[in-house]
């Protein structure tokens, strides 16, 4: 189930969205949500509906005819010697569908630390703990 609607992704865009863009966008809002619930299902609807929207935006482009990828967090371009090259910040590459560090917090799950040891598992229990005390 998404947490947008296809004229929700359409009114933060700058351009119109063709006929296949709008069944991708349905797609892919379908898609997000199933993301967007891996990282936290019990995010607020605001924040669900506002992550939803920026992720197909990325997917779909933006519009900007300036020939950067929407995401990129670093790029150079060249002129004469036809050279370009952008990273893209997040882990993602463009028109892939992944969440940005903002959008993680705005659900509630950026930059938490935690940690898991499988070995503790194999370590019997003290019987009497208060005897160590």
């Amino acid at each position: 189930m998404a947490y947008a609607t296809v004229s929700d992704v359409q009114a933060r865009m700058t351009r119109t969205m063709s006929t296949a863009e709008q069944t991708m966008c349905g797609t892919y809002l379908d898609d997000v949500a199933v993301l967007i619930d891996s990282y936290n299902v019990n995010a607020s609807a605001n924040a669900k509906l506002i992550v939803s929207c920026r992720v197909v935006i990325r997917a779909l482009g933006d519009g900007s005819d300036l020939g950067v990828p929407m995401g990129a967090s670093q790029g150079s371009m060249s002129a004469l010697g036809y050279s370009q090259s952008w990273t893209i910040g997040t882990g993602g590459s463009v028109g892939e569908l992944y969440l940005s560090k903002t959008e993680k917090k705005l659900l509630g799950c950026g930059e938490q630390i935690g940690s898991y040891s499988p070995t503790e598992e194999l370590v019997p229990p003290v019987p009497n703990p208060e005897a160590f005390a």
